[in-house]
């Protein structure tokens, strides 16, 4: 957004400086190239910008699943077969476990493009969204000090602390939200008294729609069969 002086200014700093909001048509989009200085976007040129609408998944390759750091990883989801396809969804999962591949391919979700990596955990298909490499941040963006040589004392110290609360494998079950537990347990409570308690009526989501992926995936590799 543009302040009084014409120089583009973020709108909460705009706000907090002048104890003033904007109204929709005084707000502008900026694309920051350096430091206080941007370059001003249309929403008409955003518009043309914005990838095409598809339901495709464009498979781009497959790499080793153990190359992939997991710093890239956003949020998981499990992938299951639509009607028919459960065969080959089966047989994908079982050559994609044997390979030890991932697949990295891209899709188009409200207007705009993801990354995603798919991958084959003892036949069921997981699907990973990934950030882009330019969303990521170095050490040296978020000011962390250059490597130092501890004192030998301060490592055995940390050694001991480390091998006290070592254990054989990654126990998910043993780490539970306890602030989640206790809203249960609230919930339960005011259940069994009836206190607060409503029903919503459903509306059908006519907008939902099912994406066969494992059609997707053979028709991304030229399959036709």
């Amino acid at each position: 957004m543009l302040g009084p002086d014409g120089k583009p200014l973020a709108r909460k700093y705009y706000a907090e400086k002048t104890g003033k909001d904007l109204d929709a048509d005084e707000v502008v989009r900026g694309y920051e190239v350096s430091k206080d200085k941007f370059v001003i976007v249309t929403d008409e040129e955003l518009e043309r910008l914005a990838p095409e609408k598809t339901r495709d998944i464009d498979l781009k390759q497959f790499v080793p699943a153990e190359s992939i750091p997991p710093i890239y990883f956003e949020r998981g989801y499990f992938l299951t077969p639509a009607a028919g396809s459960q065969k080959a969804y089966k047989l994908l999962a079982e050559t994609m476990d044997k390979s030890g591949l991932a697949g990295i391919a891209t899709f188009v979700m409200r207007g705009k493009e993801y990354l995603v990596a798919i991958f084959s955990d003892k036949g069921i298909l997981r699907a990973e969204t990934m950030r882009f490499a330019d969303e990521l941040r170095s050490p040296s963006d978020i000011g962390l000090p250059k490597k130092t040589a501890p004192a030998k004392a301060t490592v055995q110290k940390f050694e001991k602390l480390i091998a006290r609360k070592s254990r054989k494998q990654f126990s998910p079950a043993k780490l539970t939200d306890k602030q989640s537990d206790s809203l249960l347990k609230l919930v339960k409570k005011k259940q069994t008294k009836r206190e607060n308690v409503v029903k919503v009526e459903e509306e059908m989501d006519t907008d939902h729609k099912v994406v066969d992926l494992v059609q997707i995936l053979k028709k991304s590799l030229g399959g036709k069969k």
